[in-house]
């Protein structure tokens, strides 16, 4: 009986470890597969979605096969795993385990969109709204709302947000960017502002990011920064108007068309710095943090004018009359190819890129 008994056991040990065997060797086979792919595709994983409902996906997609044992695996191995949501790329000569260890590392696809300096806000909406990958939360609202879903109801939205690339997945929405580019901006201008240099005329750090805006706008050379930022900041000191036409073209709105007349110049608006003395009432555009450190940090001197080279470069002057030998030099005398303001900045591309 004993030896029956004995026989019996031995059996079943035996039976357990070709069937663990067999196992083992499925799930071995399983990883190692390759994926049936001739190009590259991306895989959407959704929140909610789980391994085992992938690899089913997968297998009746024709891309791999043995669903079952790659589950059994899952659930042994890596239970306790995340799976991320996302876009993972599938490559031609990747296996199954490859595929796990992307799971694993949460190596979605990243997309970026960058934001550039000079732009306003209606060129930042059209930026977001040609991000294909990006969930469009913001459709159909205005500015106020859009402020609003952001937190700041009342603040205007312009020059709210720091330009800079920003990676982000499918899935992301277009308010999480834009909220992490203002707080990127909010960052930045704090830092700046706490190393200011003493005495601007700036009653708040808001007032240093109006300015900010307008050398953006008027610097088509880097190093012009600080100078320029020293004749608006010596303007202001003496109660001289700051006179910018960036600003005035802002305050045109859709109504500019390219150029600004004589009409456009003695036409009040609230941006008008050539009937309105002071700063503007908002910002005019995206600024990066060395307009930003310009503002600040204005270049000491006694220049109050400066006029258009026509190459994106100024004259500066110390006198009225300097200055208007400048102007007859440069703007009356006009190369074909002469600019007053900075080269134009890249246009909204039609999607965010992947990496």
């Amino acid at each position: 009986m004993i030896r029956k008994i004995s026989l019996s056991l031995l059996g079943m040990a035996v039976l357990a470890g070709l069937v663990l065997g067999f196992a083992l060797w499925k799930q071995h086979a399983a990883l190692e597969q390759p994926l049936a792919l001739d190009e590259a595709v991306l895989l959407e994983v959704q929140p909610g979605d789980t391994p085992g409902g992938l690899f089913l996906r997968l297998e009746n997609e024709g891309l791999l096969d043995d669903a079952f044992w790659l589950r059994i695996y899952w659930r042994l191995n890596l239970s306790g795993q995340t799976l991320h949501s996302g876009e993972y790329q599938l490559t031609p000569g990747m296996s199954v385990r490859d595929m796990l260890m992307l799971w694993r590392k949460g190596e979605v696809v990243q997309y970026s969109l960058t934001l550039v300096e000079g732009w306003n806000f209606r060129q930042l909406l059209t930026a977001l709204r040609a991000q294909t990958k990006l969930e469009q939360s913001l459709a159909g609202l205005d500015e106020r709302e859009i402020m609003a879903r952001l937190g700041k109801p009342d603040l205007h939205p312009e020059g709210q947000f720091f330009p800079d690339t920003y990676n982000y997945t499918r899935g992301t929405s277009d308010l999480d960017l834009l909220k992490r580019a203002a707080a990127r901006l909010e960052s930045v201008l704090q830092e700046e502002w706490e190393q200011r240099a003493e005495g601007l005329p700036y009653k708040d750090a808001y007032q240093a990011l109006v300015m900010a805006s307008i050398i953006e706008k008027e610097t088509g050379v880097p190093h012009e920064r600080g100078e320029i930022a020293g004749v608006f900041v010596r303007r202001l000191e003496r109660g001289m108007l700051l006179q910018t036409d960036p600003t005035v073209i802002y305050g045109m709105g859709d109504s500019y068309r390219g150029r600004i007349t004589r009409k456009d110049l003695r036409t009040p608006t609230p941006y008008n710095t050539y009937t309105t003395a002071g700063l503007p009432p908002t910002p005019i555009a995206m600024v990066g943090r060395e307009a930003i450190h310009a503002a600040l940090h204005p270049a000491p001197g006694k220049t109050l004018y400066f006029v258009a080279r026509g190459d994106g470069s100024h004259v500066f002057s110390e006198t009225l009359n300097e200055h208007n030998r400048a102007v007859r030099q440069y703007q009356l005398n006009r190369r074909a190819d002469y600019r007053s303001s900075p080269a134009p900045k890249p246009a909204p591309a039609a999607s965010g890129e992947a990496q």
